[in-house]
């Protein structure tokens, strides 16, 4: 296992870790760029898992994980770039914004060990898409059933705000991971409207054809891609679902529409 200082090292033995002390490390966005070409989606969630091509963001998740909260102070965190996680032939993507500080940058997974996740969690498990409702670390024993969950920024940013250049140097990982699932997808769900705004450059960078003009975000707002079905879902943030902005049968209908256009049984469990 990991020690408990710092960032997991690669190959240490953190559950599910894809990298090795040999994968190579993006150190720049134009590194981004070369090494977002990956063959498999396997190599790619590697190679996403060691980058550290924005300083900002590489102090800050290095920075929680050596102080980390207190309610965790006995955990080691995972403090590296969050790689997408799900099945390896999905119908559905669910693109959300980042990781959080003290969820997946600790756990090591998206969406897993905070509230966000366990609203998306529960309702994925509602809708057949997970094989349990609850998501806590990484060696929990979560499967997802036809399902990728990715961002568009693989680092947890300070006060949840990626600059601007910190998704654009992120875009090519995103690109590459649509460039590979792309084939096998038959509907998107994106959680919020940074989602919104950056799944449609990366999905030109991936060379699929776009929409002429893009519909604004909404909650379930729908475009069609390639005969695919782009979804627009609030966000599972604690501010959306504290104040009722994002309900959770308005997260069932969405994840119910994705589920029914990619074919999906809600009885399908793993």
């Amino acid at each position: 296992m990991v020690g408990d200082v710092g960032a997991a090292r690669p190959g240490a033995g953190w559950p599910g870790d894809p990298a090795t002390n040999r994968t190579p490390v993006a150190r720049t966005p134009r590194q981004v760029t070369e090494l977002s070409g990956a063959q498999s989606v396997c190599e790619l969630r590697a190679r996403i898992s060691v980058c550290r091509a924005c300083p900002r963001l590489v102090e800050w998740r290095e920075q929680v994980a050596r102080e980390r909260r207190r309610a965790f102070a006995g955990q080691a965190y995972w403090g590296r770039p969050v790689p997408g996680f799900g099945a390896a032939e999905p119908k559905v993507l669910i693109v959300g914004l980042a990781p959080a500080a003290h969820g997946a940058n600790r756990t090591g997974r998206m969406f897993t060990g905070d509230r966000s996740g366990d609203w998306l969690y529960a309702a994925l498990h509602r809708a057949g898409l997970a094989n349990q409702p609850t998501s806590v670390s990484a060696e929990d024993g979560l499967a997802l059933r036809a399902t990728y969950i990715t961002a568009p920024v693989h680092c947890a940013p300070p006060a949840n705000k990626p600059t601007p250049a910190e998704r654009d140097a992120c875009r090519p990982w995103l690109a590459g991971e649509l460039e590979l699932l792309w084939p096998q997808l038959r509907a998107v769900v994106v959680l919020g409207a940074f989602g919104w705004a950056a799944l449609w450059p990366a999905l030109s960078a991936a060379g699929v054809a776009m929409p002429v003009r893009p519909p604004p975000f909404g909650h379930g707002v729908e475009a069609d891609v390639q005969g695919r079905t782009v979804i627009g879902c609030y966000h599972v943030s604690q501010q959306n679902t504290f104040t009722g902005r994002l309900t959770e049968p308005m997260l069932d209908a969405v994840l119910a529409r994705a589920t029914d256009i990619a074919g999906l049984s809600a009885d399908g469990l793993i």
